[in-house]
């Protein structure tokens, strides 16, 4: 006789427990954390840079850049005058609540309103790790297709807001707007859906205006 050990769920089990105490360091600072996911190009660093210009004078905002290597993002976001650290993940495809308890102790998050998490571009495994975030945000883009919640379901089902972006190139490329949102509202019925441009700015100011609100909920909650 011989025993089966599911080492998965052990590892989910126990980013679980981490999580939980990630939440709690952070609410108990009243820092309020997005994960951002999306996959390579879709457009993250350029749609933060939006949040972080329509703000930054309200919050005190922070990002942390995750990446296998480089800091080309942490360039990016520190010239937006916010502070910023990089992250680098030493060859895994995402970050878990471990990793990402280690970068807030080392950003120092005193004194930050909003942190931001860009997670490592892909939309598999970030979608398996629970980083301890106040929301998971997820981007999809005009030209990565339609199809996408059937191919990746579990990014859609998690995830507590998407964001479709590239919404000016889509007479450009065949995207059924209305069917990627059907697609994943029967997947996570509760998701937030805004649709939008960080090349333009089109759509922006619905979601800000929800983040806003969202974020004086959050701290309303104790």
């Amino acid at each position: 006789m011989y025993r089966i050990i599911e080492t998965k769920e052990r590892i989910t089990a126990d980013n679980d427990l981490e999580a939980s105490r990630v939440r709690k360091y952070l609410k108990d600072r009243n820092v309020y954390m997005i994960n951002l996911m999306g996959s390579p190009g879709s457009g993250k660093t350029s749609t933060l840079l939006r949040v972080i210009a329509a703000l930054k004078d309200k919050y005190s905002i922070g990002v942390m850049e995750a990446d296998v290597d480089g800091a080309v993002d942490a360039d990016t976001i520190h010239k937006a005058g916010v502070r910023v650290i990089q992250l680098h993940s030493g060859g895994l495809c995402h970050m878990d609540a471990d990793m990402t308890f280690r970068g807030i102790e080392s950003f120092d998050v005193e004194g930050i309103d909003l942190l931001v998490l860009e997670n490592i571009g892909n939309l598999v495994c970030p979608a398996e790790f629970d980083v301890g975030s106040a929301r998971r945000v997820m981007i999809l883009s005009v030209p990565e297709g339609d199809d996408k919640p059937l191919k990746y379901p579990l990014m859609f089902t998690v995830s507590d807001v998407m964001l479709i972006n590239k919404i000016d190139t889509k007479a450009v490329f065949d995207f059924d707007e209305d069917a990627c949102r059907e697609r994943a509202l029967k997947l996570n019925p509760d998701m937030k859906i805004f649709a939008l441009s960080a090349e333009t700015g089109q759509g922006f100011d619905q979601f800000i205006e929800w983040l806003d609100q969202d974020i004086q909920n959050w701290r309303a909650d104790k």
